[in-house]
This record gives C-alpha cells, sequence and structure tokens, in this order.
C-alpha cells in the first residue's frame, strides 16, 4: 500500500507549495524548523537537516532545492553552516559527480558541534567586550553609573558561570 504524498507543504520561507514529501516527513521537518527558530537560526537550516534526517539515502544539493522549494543560495549557503557545525557531512556515491549529503544523527555531536562553532566563538570575545562596556560607562560617566556597573557586574557573572558551565554540557553530551 503507497502512502499518499501531500500537495501542499508550509515549509519554505514564502509559504506553502507543491511537495512531493510525505505527512510524516512534513510534520518532522517542522520539527527542526522550530528548533531553528527556537535557537536563532534560519528556518531553512531547520527544513535542510529536516530533510535529510528523514531521508533513507545521502541527498544531493539539487533534491534538496526541489523537495524544499528553496533557492539555491539558501541551500548552498545552509549546507556551508550545517557542514561547518558537524549537522550534516558529505558522501561520495560512485557513479554520480555530485555531492551529496546525510544528517549527524547523534545528539551529541551535533550539539557539540553547535556550541563550538557557534557558541565558544562569542564566550571567548566576550571578556574583552565586558572590558569595552566597562570603560565606556567610565567614560560616559552616565547619570545612573552605578545602575550600568552593577548591570554589568551581573553580565559577568553570567559570563563566567558560562565559561565554567559549557564544558561540562559539552561533556554530558
Amino acid at each position: 500500500m503507497s502512502a499518499a504524498r501531500n500537495t501542499r507543504s508550509p515549509l519554505p520561507e514564502g509559504g506553502e507549495v507543491q511537495s512531493d514529501l510525505l505527512e510524516w516527513e512534513t510534520s518532522m521537518i517542522d520539527i527542526f524548523v522550530r528548533a531553528a527558530s527556537l535557537i536563532g537560526i534560519p528556518k531553512s537550516l531547520g527544513q535542510i537537516y529536516g530533510l535529510l534526517f528523514c531521508s533513507d539515502r545521502p541527498l544531493p544539493m539539487d533534491e534538496l532545492i526541489d523537495k524544499l522549494s528553496l533557492s539555491k543560495g539558501s541551500v548552498s549557503q545552509g549546507l556551508k553552516t550545517l557542514r561547518g557545525i558537524g549537522a550534516v557531512k558529505p558522501v561520495y556515491l560512485i557513479g554520480d559527480r555530485r555531492d551529496h549529503y546525510t544528517c549527524e544523527d547523534r545528539l551529541r555531536r551535533l550539539v557539540g558541534g553547535f556550541l563550538s562553532e557557534q557558541v565558544n566563538p562569542h564566550l571567548s570575545s566576550g571578556s574583552e567586550r565586558l572590558n569595552i562596556i566597562e570603560e565606556a560607562i567610565k567614560r560616559d560617566q552616565p547619570e545612573n553609573a552605578k545602575h550600568a556597573l552593577e548591570r554589568l557586574k551581573i553580565l559577568r557573572s553570567w559570563h563566567t558561570k558560562t565559561k565554567l558551565v559549557l564544558p561540562a554540557v559539552q561533556k554530558f553530551l
């Protein structure tokens, strides 16, 4: 018995489009789109990862473009970003010159890659930025300097705690 294909899919940025995705695929991709939005990354990354997650085989870029109705540039940039965080990896298929991609489905590697590529760089430059803010408060001598310095102290505390906790989170995962 063949499963029915969706005729409408709410996935791409522009609204509903024709699609040959199954209902379960559309629903599962939507989970990744929502997760992407939650952590502040483009929906297209969630769509690309979600489709690769659902697929039982590596997919070439042109198939991702067609199935998700995304632009070539959006898929190309999305794959580059997802590769950078270790969420997708290229796969060589004998007899096909195109690059094919598959998703990383181990949570530890997925979250670890995201933290390494997205969070760690911000933490590394955080101390310097906080020092710049402190200098600006001292230089500007605002009316509410005491309040500004108290807020800065809270940010420094958050920064320190995050730097301490992040390696433990990465190790735990």
